[in-house]
């Protein structure tokens, strides 16, 4: 449809696609007119420098199978879903905002592993004090980060735990899992562009689509709230 609009061969709309979408990755997540946090230090440094919480999730993008006879064509199956997928790490606010969506990587990675070589980590550990909220996807890294990563509590009865016990347990998990329900909201919103929600172009070009996405989503909610306040 674009290249009838403007007079020219459909390859060249892909081609300038193509050159677009790395520029707009590297263009950052907007939280303020003005002001986009390019880099997950930036975004650690922004949530402790205001007593901010942060929340993190990984999600699932459905791409192509990779073609028969690649040594790395199982890498791409994902446990969870048994569907070939890439996977990114999503940072958001404790109310869903989207701040930081990392470079997506086979889905067969865990989420742990993820978090780990995409320097969040690193990053806690050196940053400013943080409280991150997590799944139990995630368990291991509170010790690793000085308790910066939260995760639900882990069960000391394994078998025939007392009964208040269990209430005590099930009321911790609610709790936790009602402040951390706002990142999936925030995965909701990135996934409702179409190319979040299944890739069907080449899987080498994903990362720089799904930081594209999420920094005019940030950008379009920034704008969003800017009008909403003006009025």
């Amino acid at each position: 449809m674009p290249a009838c609009w403007f007079g020219v061969d459909r390859s060249t709309i892909t081609r300038a696609v193509g050159e677009v979408w790395p520029l707009l990755a590297r263009r950052g997540r907007t939280i303020a007119p003005g002001v986009r946090l390019r880099t997950l230090a930036e975004v650690i440094e922004h949530l402790g420098s205001g007593g901010r919480t942060g929340i993190v999730d990984g999600t699932e993008i459905r791409v192509r199978r990779p073609a028969a006879g690649r040594k790395d064509r199982e890498k791409f199956v994902s446990g969870k879903n048994e569907q070939n997928a890439v996977k990114a790490m999503v940072l958001t606010g404790a109310r869903g905002r989207l701040l930081f969506c990392s470079p997506a990587r086979p889905a067969s990675c865990a989420g742990i592993t993820h978090a780990r070589q995409s320097g969040l980590v690193k990053h806690l550990s050196d940053g400013p004090p943080v409280e991150i909220l997590a799944d139990a996807g995630y368990q291991g890294l509170g010790a690793q980060t000085g308790g910066r990563v939260v995760t639900p509590p882990h069960r000391e009865f394994k078998k025939n735990p007392p009964e208040w016990y269990e209430e005590i347990c099930e009321r911790r998990r609610k709790v936790h899992s009602s402040r951390r329900v706002r990142v999936e909201h925030g995965i909701a919103h990135l996934k409702n562009w179409r190319a979040p929600a299944r890739h069907l172009g080449r899987r080498e070009l994903m990362s720089d689509t799904i930081q594209a996405v999420a920094g005019l989503l940030s950008h379009q909610q920034t704008a969003t709230r800017t009008d909403c306040q003006a009025q």
